[in-house]
């Protein structure tokens, strides 16, 4: 068992990554949720489906097991509709699974789908128009166009709804307020999440997590000249 692995479990795809570079042994699983969750935005209460994917799995011969939200889909300016979150969420999942197999962990490519049982418990009606992304953002930039971002962090409280169980989670929200070509458009990700009854501990945890998430964003951001303020968790 290499030393490494015993003191440090991993959280993120980044730490499988940095892990498998040190020799663990590392096997890797994907269990996805598509789940009810009750939002607090400031003065707005709202429900959305968050697209979640737990990873669990072996580092050598310790077990471990993560969660990470792809994305969030509602009928509110809140967040984007379902139909784009469930875009969003496979875009950013399989550039995780390329990330993964680049550095030989193997990985079943499952995908995330949008069950009509979920559609119907929220009432929503599909807008099937294509979202812009940040990576869209990051590809103009990279062309010669001039984009500005506009960052902004938010703590949000909600409760999921699971079958039989009902969690209340805080989580880490980054709002991406993008400008080009003279239009504007808002993409959100979520970069950690705690439950809130965990609070003490958990949080700076998440804070690490999040801001960690931000710090590779921002790199992105640089090499390809785009203007923004640098903004963290604290």
């Amino acid at each position: 068992m290499s030393q490494t692995s015993l003191h440090i479990l991993p959280m993120r795809i980044t730490d499988l990554i940095e892990l498998q570079k040190r020799g663990a042994r590392i096997t890797c699983s994907p269990d996805f949720k598509i789940v009810p969750v009750d939002f607090s935005h400031r003065t707005c209460r709202f429900r959305a489906l968050v697209f979640l994917c737990r990873f669990s799995g072996m580092v050598d011969r310790q077990s471990y097991t993560f969660r990470k939200c792809y994305a969030r889909g509602c009928s509110h300016d809140q967040c984007p509709r379902v139909a784009q979150a469930v875009m969003i969420a496979n875009h950013y999942l399989q550039r995780d699974y390329h990330r993964l197999e680049q550095c030989g962990i193997e990985i079943e490519k499952k995908l995330f789908t949008l069950e009509e049982a979920a559609v119907e418990l929220l009432d929503l009606k599909e807008d099937q128009s294509r979202g812009m992304l940040l990576d869209d953002y990051l590809r103009m930039a990279k062309e010669g166009q001039n984009i500005g971002a506009s960052v902004s962090l938010e703590y949000v409280p909600a409760t999921e709804h699971f079958e039989y169980r009902k969690n209340d989670q805080t989580f880490l929200m980054a709002s991406f307020a993008m400008e080009a070509r003279g239009e504007s458009a808002t993409c959100q990700r979520c970069l950690g999440c705690y439950p809130t009854e965990l609070e003490e501990e958990a949080r700076p945890v998440q804070i690490r997590v999040a801001n960690d998430r931000l710090s590779h964003l921002y790199a992105e951001f640089d090499q390809c000249s785009i203007q923004y303020e640098k903004q963290f968790f604290v």
